[in-house]
């Protein structure tokens, strides 16, 4: 099977910290290519891989400045029709968001989506516009959307050998995460302070009035440590060590790839119950869902007392990559047989 794997070019495949579109398309592409598959990948050209490399820029719009964003997409996207249309590929896997779906009638090999989520509901027009024609895999349940139809539901896979069991974990609280309104590190802070622990903050400033106003003051180097973009050498040493990580979220997260990672660590997750989290997170067992901040406060303790070895044997068992692997390589024949 020959697949061209479109990627996001914000960041580098496999991303140096932040990228989680990124994260994803490189695990799968490795897991397809040691499959036997034959995958083009189409990405930065400094992204690394066992698959062939296409990319029309050398690095991704994040980290380089110089690069008009929608100038690099548009060509980046075009790259892959293109070669699709010369009959290159049997299944072209995009996960690029919604812009690529308006190529797609251009071209007779099936297209493949990997909706990330909706960032807007103004994008949704132009997946119902595909809906009949091509074919959607949602990373949740809840991130179903009611007006479009799915070839499945697959979760998000992670490389569970790279997260370990820490020696000697508990010594502080996490948020991990973009610094955005959305994803909760003032309510971190705000729950750290009130049971009396260090709250360690790990991510990219995305919303940097946010993060003057409503993080910023309160960093001080002991009760409120700011690590700023954690690299993949270090996710698994800054997760493990948390007692517990804080993921009280301000929208409906389509999946979370930080709570499964914390979870593949041992380290409970206390979640608000909005979006996936209660796919994620089994209640009681591997974390804890609540719905306000008191009793986000009030689950600190029990979370302390959850069994670490049985969070992660959970993790391993729900979310690692080959199991995602294996879920795509059958979504891919449906596809090819439904095409076909």
């Amino acid at each position: 099977m020959r697949v061209a794997m479109l990627a996001p070019i914000s960041w580098r495949v496999p991303p140096r910290h932040y990228g989680p579109w990124e994260r994803f398309v490189s695990l799968l592409t490795e897991g397809l290519v040691a499959r036997g598959l034959d995958v083009t990948l189409f990405a930065t050209g400094d992204s690394v891989t066992t698959a062939r490399l296409a990319s029309v820029v050398e690095r991704g719009w994040s980290e380089d400045p110089a690069l008009d964003a929608k100038v690099a997409e548009c060509l980046h996207i075009a790259a892959v029709f293109e070669r699709a249309a010369a009959g290159e590929f049997d299944l072209i896997h995009n996960s690029f968001d919604f812009l690529p779906l308006s190529y797609s009638g251009l071209v007779a090999t099936p297209v493949l989506t990997t909706i990330h989520g909706f960032s807007s509901p103004r994008i949704v027009p132009v997946y119902e516009k595909y809906n009949r024609t091509g074919a959607y895999v949602a990373i949740s349940n809840a991130d179903r959307h009611p007006s479009l139809d799915y070839l499945a539901t697959i979760y998000h896979g992670i490389d569970t050998d790279a997260f370990h069991l820490h020696p000697a974990p508990g010594g502080y609280l996490l948020f991990f995460g973009r610094i955005h309104p959305d994803k909760g590190a003032a309510e971190a802070i705000e729950v750290a302070a009130r049971v009396g622990m260090p709250l360690v903050i790990g991510g990219i400033v995305q919303d940097q009035a946010y993060f003057d106003a409503r993080v910023a003051p309160h960093i001080d180097g002991e009760r409120v440590r700011f690590l700023g973009p954690v690299g993949a050498g270090e996710r698994a040493e800054v997760l493990g060590g948390a007692a517990a990580l804080l993921h009280l979220i301000g929208f409906d997260e389509p999946f979370g790839l930080s709570v499964v990672e914390a979870m593949a660590c041992g380290t409970p997750v206390v979640a608000f119950r909005r979006g996936s989290m209660a796919e994620l997170i089994d209640d009681g067992r591997t974390g804890f869902l609540v719905d306000t901040i008191e009793e986000a406060v009030a689950a600190v303790a029990p979370a302390g007392r959850v069994d670490r070895q049985a969070i992660r044997s959970v993790a391993v068992a729900r979310f690692g990559v080959d199991r995602m692997v294996d879920e795509y390589v059958a979504a891919y024949g449906k596809l090819l047989t439904r095409e076909g």
